[in-house]
């Protein structure tokens, strides 16, 4: 259904971790997404550190395909202004824009992949489906667990540190993440779903 289409010597697909750029940020639940993009980074060997469209990004190959990822700056709540400002530039339908971002629905060690549906309450991709107008981004959701206790307030546990055991985990979902990605550029999706999910 979601068939690779290529755009010449331009870059084909936006790969999009959702994340704050603050120091205090780094390495929180909330900023699953720009460590995903760092896990696939170191991969393919490549370097997220031209500040393009609101965005920390890097150039890389993946799946046959030339690749954008993208660390939005603009904060997570207005994720949509960097990635719809990238669509634009490159002429990309949705369906090209893999985003990868933290879920608290699911646990830790957990991943879904979805090729379009509603935000599911994540502000940042509710950020990119109003200003983009659309719904159909492939999405990698990774579980950063669910509150531990009912009481705390969602902000505070979103932005609490992961556990050294969980940091582990996590690394093992992001190599996961990062083959997802290469299946659906590849136009495999309904593998990577069968696979990850």
């Amino acid at each position: 259904m979601f068939r690779k289409k290529t755009f010449g010597g331009a870059v084909e697909y936006l790969i999009v971790g959702l994340g704050n750029p603050d120091r205090k940020y780094e390495n929180t639940r909330h900023n699953t997404g720009w460590m995903a993009i760092d896990y696939i980074a170191e991969q393919e060997h490549c370097r997220v550190n031209r500040v393009k469209f609101k965005s920390y990004t890097g150039e890389c190959n993946i799946g046959g395909s030339k690749v954008l990822l993208m660390k939005p700056t603009t904060y997570m709540n207005n994720s949509g202004q960097a990635v719809v400002e990238a669509m634009n530039f490159y002429k990309l339908p949705p369906e090209n824009v893999i985003v990868i971002y933290d879920d608290v629905s699911l646990d830790v060690g957990k991943m879904r992949i979805r090729m379009q549906g509603s935000d599911g309450g994540q502000k940042g991709m509710r950020s990119i489906i109003y200003l983009s107008g659309k719904d159909t981004f492939p999405r990698i959701k990774i579980g950063i667990g669910a509150k531990p206790n009912p009481q705390w307030d969602l902000a505070d546990w979103v932005l609490s540190q992961f556990t050294s055991a969980e940091r582990k985990t996590m690394n093992e979902q992001f190599e996961k993440a990062a083959a997802a990605a290469e299946l659906i550029i590849k136009g495999d999706a309904a593998r990577a779903m069968n696979l990850y999910n």
